[in-house]
């Protein structure tokens, strides 16, 4: 079949050919969008990655000689701009959950032709959050990207259990030592205004939550891979606690506004991962990194600006491509992509992405160290849209009240 200059070559990988049939019948109907190669064996499939690199790989976790993991790891060191997917059954978990870090995203077996047909689909349409087409080649040549934790997967894996439990998640945590010492450490600081000091990770996620452990556990990671870089600890504890301190105010700017649960939610965790490019620009480009931070300060440029002038693509949209290359939420992503520009985007109502704005540039205006060029500024034609536009007072009152 002869490729077209739009088409996306995907390669789907498993060592049973009737498994390969299946696939090949099961997304025929996507011929005119993809060009599908299949392979039998790890080995087989790096000869095909060798002649022509996919946009997508999706491969079985069983295989003989290299499993989908092994396989995976590879293809994300010899080609890390390639979308890199796991299918396994249940009984293969531990296997994943301990060589998850070549791993973008994770089906479950049975995986059916629509639930694979729109993650193919959404790995490859990322670029519909882009401005150019610079972060694509930015992204796949960063080295310094931390993917998804094993612990968030086992907390997933624990969430879609019939027996579900908080007190089973607080045990999952205590398996990481590293990450119980973390998680202490941060529900016991002064955001979280708890009345009495906690020791105990169970206890933590009965105070807090399951939605908020689940996205601390995912940031404390992140944070934490970043941290390992002795130049980067501290802009990695800048950017932390700046993004804490905005997930914090726009899960209570979600409060105030009288939104569900699951949008109060949503709005904490697009906080604390909203700038999550900065890192992954300066980890990977420290001396350009540099360069844009220089230029913002010369110029009294907005630091996405000078991001622009220098990489052709600013944090936002480098965290909202890695979001998505996570498989997390859209709306997860839009917030990233949007947080200084919700405008840009096509929400007209009150959204997460509206209560992360805020939030960002109120808890900027408290800062001492910015001079009054640099913050960014509110987008009050979005929060008239939304309905909100009368609500910054309120939201900065309560604001001061807490400090």
């Amino acid at each position: 079949m002869i490729n077209t200059p739009m088409q996306k070559q995907i390669l789907f990988v498993d060592d049973e050919s009737l498994v390969l049939q299946g696939l090949q019948r099961m997304l025929s109907n996507m011929r005119k969008e993809w060009s599908m190669r299949f392979a039998s064996s790890g080995a087989e499939a790096l000869a095909l990655m060798a002649q022509a690199p996919a946009d997508v790989i999706v491969s079985d976790m069983r295989m003989p000689e290299m499993n989908g993991a092994e396989l995976l790891n590879e293809v994300m060191q010899h080609y890390p701009g390639t979308v890199r997917i796991i299918l396994s059954g249940y009984a293969d978990e531990d296997l994943v959950l301990r060589c998850v870090g070549g791993t973008h995203q994770y089906l479950s077996k049975p995986c059916d032709g629509e639930t694979l047909r729109s993650t193919i689909r959404r790995a490859i349409d990322m670029d519909v959050w882009l401005e150019n087409d610079n972060l694509k080649t930015l992204v796949s040549g960063m080295t310094k990207v931390p993917s998804l934790p094993s612990l968030y997967f086992e907390i997933l894996k624990e969430l879609r259990s019939p027996e579900a439990a908080l007190d089973k998640v607080g045990a999952t945590i205590t398996k990481d030592p590293a990450m119980t010492a973390k998680m202490l450490q941060m529900v016991n600081s002064a955001f979280f205004g708890l009345s009495r000091r906690l020791t105990d990770p169970t206890e933590a996620v009965l105070q807090l939550g399951m939605e908020t452990i689940k996205s601390l556990v995912l940031t404390i990671h992140v944070f934490s891979e970043f941290e390992s870089s002795a130049e980067l600890r501290g802009q990695t504890e800048a950017v932390y606690n700046h993004s804490l301190a905005t997930a914090l105010w726009a899960r209570r700017i979600a409060q105030l506004e009288r939104r569900d649960k699951r949008m109060v939610e949503e709005s904490f965790t697009g906080g604390l991962l909203h700038d999550i490019g900065r890192l992954a620009l300066a980890a990977n480009a420290p001396g350009e990194y540099a360069q844009a931070l220089a230029l913002s300060r010369k110029e009294s440029l907005p630091l996405a600006e000078a991001e622009r002038a220098i990489f052709k693509a600013s944090h936002a949209e480098v965290g909202g491509y890695l979001l998505g290359l996570w498989g997390l939420p859209i709306s997860l992503v839009e917030t990233a992509v949007f947080h200084h520009c919700p405008g840009k985007s096509q929400a007209r109502e009150f959204s997460a992405i509206t209560a992360v704005h805020a939030a960002n540039v109120l808890e900027q205006e408290r800062r001492k160290d910015l001079p009054a060029a640099l913050l960014p500024q509110l987008d009050l034609r979005h929060l008239e849209q939304a309905g909100v536009g009368d609500r910054v007072p309120v939201w900065r009152s309560a604001m001061e009240v807490q400090a």
